[in-house]
């Protein structure tokens, strides 16, 4: 019997930029049916892989095989979209035709998207992603690859596209660091690591159990290597520079084993430290704002609230309730429709464009996409004599990214420019802390050191405002927590005196 011929085979594939390598001769082949969940740090390339896998960009060697006449649907992890345009126009490019038309509308329903005439920049980033997701679903692909698709959705999405994707035969490779959501979707894990790929056929629970034997087989091999090495070390020293053949044999075998010996298997921590500042005892006011993109779509109605210094806010609601555009209020990006926002006794907008002291982590960072961090970083800096290269490159290093990488940010993971935004949101000390979804596109090790940054700004009594999907850390790090529904804001949990 002919074997089956797979829906993706990738032999020996290497991708680098410049003298940064992240993958060298990778193989792996994924079957119908298969669900492939791909899994790595910030900054190793999984985005990368996905892009290539995808034809987005080019790569240095190796082979990209699909079976004949395969459908593939690629969802970004950061799509693009012109902001004038409506969302029935930025879905599928349908060109008028009715068939087309009433597929996306029915796909775009399921995804609980109603105003089908409203311009592409008036949507939340969750919101965005629904139609970008849409996009995929509508040319019906046989082989799903999806980087991030959890990222920005609500509690309810997720849901259904767990559902969606656990029904029936198909077949996907997935990047996400929701782990949950991997567990109860995936059914092989492949981990990349040190440019290389390793599979476990199971799903995440499994992963995680039989990567930790690897690690430990690794660490002893590396014990058992140092322990050689300083016996074959001494005998490097003694031996004469005229060495006969066998002599030569164990010299080479030496420089192989001395590589095994200086591996180290590590993994950073985050530690910052930040000054305490004090303000005074009202941060900032939010004086009966409300904002619409237009009568029939009221996104908030007359918010009012005193944040006080040493407040920590959450902000919970659906995608599209309002929460970025909170944000964006507070900070200066938007302009409400009526009311005022007043920081530090500055009306945002009219006497000040960008409130000073604060530090800003939106859901997205946008940076300049063809500098380095560093410059990125530098350019923002430039109005604050204060900071110089010295703070910048401090405040990088303290989110595990490296001042001297002169990658552009344009090849950046998402958790890497998440990293970078934060580094950002930092560098200035600020007392009042604005994060919109400030875990997503981290992966568990980032995660872990975000939420011990936040709890150490909670310590210093910074002012927080954060948004996110995840109840567990509004619970944890929040005192208030206010819910966005329909254009209303309600007091759901305050601090209790």
């Amino acid at each position: 019997m002919a074997k089956e011929i797979p829906y993706l085979d990738v032999q020996n594939l290497s991708k680098s930029f410049g003298a940064l390598t992240l993958f060298r001769n990778i193989s792996f082949s994924i079957a119908e049916g298969q669900k492939v969940g791909l899994i790595a740090k910030n900054g190793t390339g999984k985005s990368t892989l996905l892009s290539v896998i995808s034809c987005k960009e080019g790569h240095d060697t190796g082979d990209i095989i699909f079976r004949r006449d395969l459908k593939v649907g690629y969802l970004e992890q950061a799509p693009a979209f012109d902001p004038e345009e409506s969302v029935l126009d930025a879905c599928f490019n349908h060109h008028g035709e009715d068939e087309k038309v009433l597929k996306a509308k029915q796909v775009l329903t399921q995804l609980k998207i109603q105003n089908l005439d409203q311009p592409m920049g008036q949507l939340s980033g969750g919101q965005q992603k629904r139609v970008a997701l849409a996009n995929v679903l509508l040319t019906e692909p046989d082989l799903l690859i999806l980087d991030e698709p959890t990222n920005h959705l609500d509690l309810e999405m997720i849901e259904w596209l767990e559902g969606y994707l656990t029904r029936g035969n198909r077949t996907l490779l997935m990047v996400t660091h929701d782990r949950f959501f991997l567990d109860r979707v995936c059914s092989v894990i492949m981990e990349l690591d040190d440019n290389t790929i390793y599979t476990y056929r199971g799903n995440y629970s499994y992963y995680l159990e039989k990567r930790q034997e690897r690690i430990d087989a690794r660490r002893a091999e590396i014990a058992r290597a140092n322990n050689l090495y300083r016996t074959e070390l001494e005998w490097m020293r003694r031996m004469p520079q005229a060495r006969g053949h066998k002599a030569r044999y164990r010299e080479e075998a030496f420089y192989e084993l001395e590589k095994v010996a200086r591996q180290r298997m590590e993994e950073r921590q985050l530690r910052l430290k930040s000054s305490n500042v004090y303000i005074g005892s009202k941060i900032f006011e939010c004086q009966y704002i409300s904002k619409a993109w237009s009568p029939e779509c009221v996104i908030m109605k007359d918010f009012y609230y005193n944040f006080s210094r040493f407040e920590k806010m959450g902000i919970v609601g659906n995608n599209g309730s309002g929460k970025t555009v909170l944000m964006k209020c507070i900070c200066g990006f938007l302009i409400p429709t009526e009311g005022e926002v007043i920081v530090n006794g500055k009306r945002v907008g009219k006497d000040v464009d960008f409130p000073p002291g604060l530090g800003l982590i939106i859901e997205t960072p946008g940076f300049l996409p063809n500098m380095t961090g560093v410059k990125n970083l530098e350019i923002l800096a430039s109005l604050n004599k204060k900071i110089g290269l010295e703070e910048i490159a401090a405040a990088i290093r303290r989110v595990g990214l490296d001042p001297l990488m002169k990658k552009p940010v344009g090849k950046y993971s998402l958790g890497m420019r998440q990293r970078l935004g934060i580094a950002q949101a930092i560098m200035e000390d600020p007392a009042l802390l604005i994060l919109d979804e400030p875990l997503n596109g981290l992966d568990k090790h980032g995660v872990r050191e975000m939420r011990q940054l936040i709890k150490g700004l909670k310590e210093q009594g910074k002012t927080i405002l954060l948004a996110s999907h995840n109840q567990g850390d509004i619970d944890e790090l929040c005192d208030t927590v206010c819910e966005m529904d329909a254009g209303v804001m309600t007091m759901i949990r305050e601090e209790s005196i």
